[in-house]
């Protein structure tokens, strides 16, 4: 929402943007610890009703995946935030690539990072 151009345009050309509900969490979380509670929620809303977004329940086959990367990171001692496991999970369950700032998510073999960001 910041305002990354690259971001809005790969988002305006996706057919479909897969949102986890853990990101959905995580923004509550900020909006609970911000000053804009109720304008926040309404431009989540908007984004959400818009066509082709798809919100992604974690599933068993999502359980799976998380314990399968939570397994192999913690045996290479690259312990990750979970809920950024919990993403990795929905990202790679539905063959997307994540848009993501954090670098520490390159830790995960398989998982498909979009590398156009500035």
């Amino acid at each position: 929402m910041a305002g990354n151009t690259q971001v809005l345009e790969y988002i305006i050309e996706a057919e479909e943007i897969y949102l986890s509900t853990v990101v959905i969490g995580e923004l509550f979380a900020g909006f609970y610890g911000g000053r804009n509670y109720e304008k926040n929620y309404a431009e989540l809303k908007r984004f959400l009703s818009k066509e082709g977004i798809k919100i992604i329940n974690v599933s068993l086959e999502t359980a799976e995946i998380f314990g399968e990367l939570k397994n192999s990171l913690s045996k290479k001692g690259k312990m990750l935030p979970i809920n950024d496991i919990w993403i990795a999970a929905h990202t790679i369950e539905t063959g997307s690539k994540l848009i993501t700032f954090d670098t520490h998510f390159k830790q995960i073999e398989g998982l498909r990072i979009w590398d156009n960001l500035a």
